[in-house]
């Protein structure tokens, strides 16, 4: 395999013959997921940083690499300073960063299959006001030098009985088209492949963590809709499976596709969707009408059925993360302080045991000590450090079921982490217990209801740098949107049948770091007397917390009672599924604490 510095003369070499001044290499496939197969991780063959989200910028003599503040420390560990300057994507964007280092008329590159068309457009803008051009150019020039290149993976979808997805196809895109027909459009451009895939009730398996169909599609105001994708990722019997009014047509054939829109008006989101798609459209003749994607709303409103397979399959991880506390517990008092990719392992494969199972959600992070300090710490991408005494660790996991996807994370005292650390983790249980136990009116945004998490840490001056409740999906994404609980505004309501994260955390750089994380459902509540109608949490998760972490002397008798609770549930719907030293420990960690 070449080293950076060859890899960055090759792309200069390719810039020079067309005459770009600058490249700009996101980390994104074409499909702007989250996670992206091997052969489109063009950041990492040009940089080496593989966290989940950043972007470089390459000039003749320098280049800089942009992360947010979630990976400064591992942007260091990975990319050499020698090659590339560290930037804050937020504090120094990579426009402010060109417009510093070249001239009028410097022509910048990228590829618009890799940004939004918002970012493409508002980027362009920039640099114009400085006479600098961006350049569209879709033969990606990372591509054409990377040549040890992966073999795409390419698999047949799996079909997802309705028995799982508690909805046909066919009343799906109905449902959707009459919301594209009183937007005012024709068509609308369905470009994520969770949003598809949810769509025509299919579930791919090329991506690893997210099982969505690589593909794009477009629905008619008529609820006819044409499939883009590689033949080789369709599955027998899909025709049988999504009814009537599904074209499948490959990839190829987009141009064609669009061409058919000619003088139509057609909805596009034009910040998930990319740039290249939208123009595309724009070019063969059609009117786009920015809006959000129609899909979004219908897919994180869950209904019964998939509210009943995410409650299943709760279950099943519960048992699976139960079994691991115990034996890390067990192991912890022998002696045997595992590092933190053997305790991620016997994670999965306690998961992976279990019925329906098909993948992580995402990867673990197994955070030790220190570590757990870096909210998104990865094991995979230093050396795993061990266990010691007298801290904590920091498990974040979840899995994919073909009825549920979990997200779970919970802090574990490895013996005797101090005072310090108990009084700071019981501030965090008492925000995820004040926002488990909210009542709210409908039309409520996580926006408003985010306070209720972080308020017992603001009174210490303290916080955190992340939201508090990102949306999942049922054998889909686990983060999902358009539904959030976080600072940053939101101006989507929580609606009964969502699904969202609980997980206020606290971290202390080079120290420690904790977080207590349960999904939870949006439910109607009654309430006797009530003036107007009102919702609530039904929390999913079925876990104990750490109780050698509590500073009781800080719980009110209300906080407690709603931890008794917890783990009384807990304990009975777990219980009956586990035995021996296992069950024990169970009953254990959810015995009543003293209200």
């Amino acid at each position: 395999m070449q080293p950076v510095a060859q890899r960055l003369a090759a792309v200069r070499a390719v810039m020079a013959q067309r005459g770009y001044a600058a490249l700009i290499v996101p980390r994104a496939d074409e499909y702007l997921g989250e996670y992206i197969p091997a052969h489109r991780e063009r950041l990492r063959w040009l940089t080496g940083f593989s966290g989940s989200a950043g972007l470089a910028v390459v000039l003749p003599r320098r280049a800089g690499i942009f992360v947010d503040g979630r990976y400064t420390a591992q942007v260091r560990s990975q990319v050499s300073a020698e090659l590339f300057d560290y930037c804050h994507l937020i504090d120094e964007p990579p426009a402010a960063w060109l417009l510093q280092r070249l001239s009028a008329g410097a022509q910048v590159a990228c590829d618009p299959r890799l940004h939004t068309l918002h970012w493409y457009r508002e980027t362009r803008s920039t640099l114009a006001a400085d006479g600098i051009e961006l350049v569209a150019d879709s033969d990606n020039l990372v591509d054409c030098c990377w040549r040890d290149r992966p073999a795409p993976v390419v698999r047949s979808a799996l079909l997802l009985d309705e028995r799982c997805s508690g909805e046909s196809s066919r009343d799906k895109r109905r449902r959707v088209a009459s919301e594209i027909a009183a937007r005012g459009a024709d068509a609308s451009l369905v470009f994520a492949p969770d949003a598809v895939s949810w769509l025509l009730n299919l579930r791919g398996r090329d991506v690893p963590r997210l099982p969505v169909l690589q593909c794009c599609a477009v629905l008619h105001s008529d609820a006819q809709l044409t499939l883009l994708v590689d033949p080789a990722r369709v599955p027998e019997g899909l025709a049988a499976h999504v009814g009537e009014g599904v074209r499948v047509l490959p990839e190829a054939a987009t141009a064609e596709v669009f061409a058919a829109c000619r003088g139509r008006t057609v909805l596009a989101d034009p910040h998930s969707a990319n740039a290249w798609t939208q123009m595309l459209l724009e070019q063969c003749g059609a009117t786009l009408l920015a809006a959000d994607d129609p899909v979004l709303l219908p897919k994180a409103c869950k209904n019964a059925v998939e509210l009943a397979g995410t409650r299943r399959a709760h279950v099943r991880d519960a048992v699976a993360v139960v079994r691991f506390l115990a034996w890390l517990d067990a192991e912890v008092a022998a002696g045997r302080l595992h590092d933190e990719a053997v305790l991620a392992d016997r994670l999965y494969e306690l998961r992976a045991a279990g019925e329906h199972f098909h993948d992580l959600s995402f990867d673990t992070i197994s955070a030790a000590g220190a570590n757990a300090a870096m909210c998104h710490y990865n094991h995979l991408n230093a050396v795993p450090a061990p266990l010691t005494m007298d801290s904590v660790y920091l498990v974040d996991s979840g899995a994919q079921y073909t009825d549920g996807t979990t997200d779970i994370t919970r802090t574990v005292a490895i013996g005797d982490p101090g005072e310090a650390v108990r009084r700071m983790f019981t501030l965090v249980l008492k925000g995820h217990i004040a926002l488990a136990r909210a009542r709210f009116p409908p039309g409520t945004t996580g926006t408003q209801l985010d306070a209720l998490a972080r308020q017992f840490l603001w009174r210490e001056g303290c916080d955190y740098d992340h939201g508090t409740g990102h949306g999942v999906g049922v054998f889909l994404s686990v983060h999902e949107g358009p539904q959030r609980i976080s600072k940053v505004p939101s101006d989507v309501a929580l609606r009964p049948g969502m699904i969202v994260s609980n997980e206020p955390g606290y971290y202390r750089d080079g120290a420690y770091g904790m977080r207590c994380e349960n999904l939870v459902a949006v439910r109607e509540v009654a309430i006797e007397g009530a003036y107007r109608p009102m919702l609530e949490f039904e929390t999913l998760t079925l876990v104990p917390f750490d109780g050698r972490l509590l500073e009781l002397s800080l719980l009110g008798a209300d906080e407690l009672a709603w931890l008794n609770d917890y783990h009384r549930r807990v304990a009975e719907r777990i219980g009956p599924l586990l035995a021996g030293a296992e069950l024990a420990w169970l009953q254990r960690a959810a015995q009543p604490l003293p209200v």
